[in-house]
């Protein structure tokens, strides 16, 4: 009668606990370890008094050294990888990630260019006593890098209120940043579209210049901007001339996450050269809840877009309060 030993890892802490499993990885001083009894567990390298591990897998240490094999307990807080012909041995927690044979380095994937997408959508309506309809999409994709952000955007928002429309607004823009060092930037942007509620025809706000990010804590960012705009907008009533001004471009972005929600504050100031008193101020902040663990989200927010000198008729301020439905994917 022969027995076949199933293959597990072990890990034995400082405190004397046993647990076994299959060690999915080592990342960031944390081994994670797949259990049947209480899936995914995750130990602190520092906590490790001994590592068995008898599936190879691809091992960097933290003085770079990279070698494929399994790994034995030498000693408290010590192991040795096995890899053929090579032999080292090292504390656990020099240990700085793992990966499958063959596979790429985490180190090397965290540093390439990944697309991320973003799609929502509001629809209100109501009838009876008044008759109202309104809905509002957009789109978003972002491709992020170690050193730059590429950012690509459109939206639509439509209402009408007892027959006449009430909104009319649509704006498509790209934005580009490319950090020259842990916190000076520089980017260029550019948005367009139109706002018929406004009789703006068509509006174009282009901008370039120089961002500073502010060092602040992982789930805090801060970045200002400051530099050159041109702003163009085309009116649709009779008599009115056509805008085009070379102004200032500023900017704020500020986002702050907690465990399971995520609040996001953008601002933007353009203001004329030829003239200080007009200008054009957006802005928008919005406070954004998972919908349990998928890649539905939903989005309480404001936005403000301020145009210091209207055309005639017109008021300076529009104000938009939302809910809305997001969805994330990568």
């Amino acid at each position: 009668m022969f027995v076949s030993a199933a293959i597990a890892d072990v890990i034995e802490t400082n405190d004397g606990a046993r647990l076994v499993g299959t060690v999915k990885g080592i990342n960031g001083g944390k081994i994670t370890l797949s259990t049947s009894y209480a899936g995914d567990i995750e130990v602190a390298q520092s906590e490790v008094a001994k590592l068995t591990m008898d599936s190879a897998l691809a091992i960097r240490l933290e003085n770079g050294t990279t070698v494929e094999g399994t790994i034995a307990p030498t000693g408290e807080g010590a192991i040795t990888i096995e890899g053929g012909a090579s032999r080292v041995q090292a504390p656990v927690t020099d240990v700085a990630a793992t990966w499958a044979v063959g596979g790429t380095d985490p180190a090397i994937i965290a540093l390439q260019p990944k697309w991320a997408y973003e799609a929502s959508l509001d629809v209100t309506g109501k009838s009876g006593n008044s008759e109202n309809f309104g809905s509002a999409v957009a789109f978003a994709a972002v491709l992020d890098g170690k050193d730059d952000r590429l950012w690509f955007y459109t939206a639509y928002n439509r209402q009408e209120t007892e027959g006449p429309k009430s909104d009319d607004q649509f704006k498509a823009g790209v934005d580009y940043s490319n950090k020259f060092n842990s916190s000076y930037s520089w980017y260029v942007r550019n948005e367009a579209g139109f706002d018929r509620i406004k009789a703006i025809g068509f509006y174009d706000v282009a901008g370039t210049g120089f961002g500073y990010t502010f060092d602040t804590p992982d789930h805090q960012s801060l970045t200002i901007r400051g530099g050159l705009s041109f702003r163009h907008e085309t009116y649709s009533t009779l008599g009115s001339a056509d805008l085009s001004s070379v102004g200032m471009d500023f900017g704020l972005a500020h986002s702050y996450k907690w465990d399971n929600m995520k609040m996001t504050n953008s601002l933007t100031f353009v203001p004329s050269f030829g003239d200080f008193a007009d200008y054009r101020v957006t802005h928008d902040s919005h406070l954004q809840l998972p919908l349990k663990s998928g890649p539905w989200k939903v989005r309480f927010g404001i936005s403000n877009d301020f145009r210091s000198e209207p055309q005639a008729g017109f008021d300076e301020l529009d104000t938009t309060w939302y809910t809305r439905m997001v969805l994330s994917w990568y």
